[in-house]
């Protein structure tokens, strides 16, 4: 019985949401952002933001329940450990949101707009 919690435990914490500061950028080309002024690469780069902070939000609070989701579940009732999932879409869409980020970054430098993104970069970029 107790082989069967561990299993368990090792199976819902693998499905666990992951912590939005974990989640890399999806590679977007800058080329796409090319043609864009300076005033709308600002316009977009608050835009992306914007919905980048909601994303991760979201994100870190499906991990969050995930977590005490789990943690109940081994106490109480370690089956329904099984359907701890995260949320993949949530994860997709703010990896892509963080590859815009990165673009619209490299097409600011290339065209000397000054634009980055303090606080939302993901280590190593």
């Amino acid at each position: 019985m107790r082989i069967l919690g561990i299993v368990a435990l090792g199976a819902a914490l693998g499905g666990c949401a992951s912590s939005s500061s974990d989640i890399a950028p999806a590679y977007v080309s800058p080329v796409a952002y090319q043609s864009y002024t300076c005033q709308q690469l600002a316009l977009e780069a608050q835009a992306i933001s914007t919905r980048a902070a909601a994303l991760s939000g979201a994100q870190d609070h499906q991990r969050t329940n995930d977590g005490l989701a789990t943690a109940a579940a081994i106490v109480v009732f370690w089956p329904a450990a099984f359907f701890v999932g995260g949320d993949k879409q949530t994860a997709a869409e703010l990896s892509q949101m963080k590859g815009q980020m990165v673009a619209i970054e490299q097409a600011s430098i290339a065209k000397k707009c000054g634009i980055q993104f303090e606080g939302q970069r993901p280590p190593g970029t």
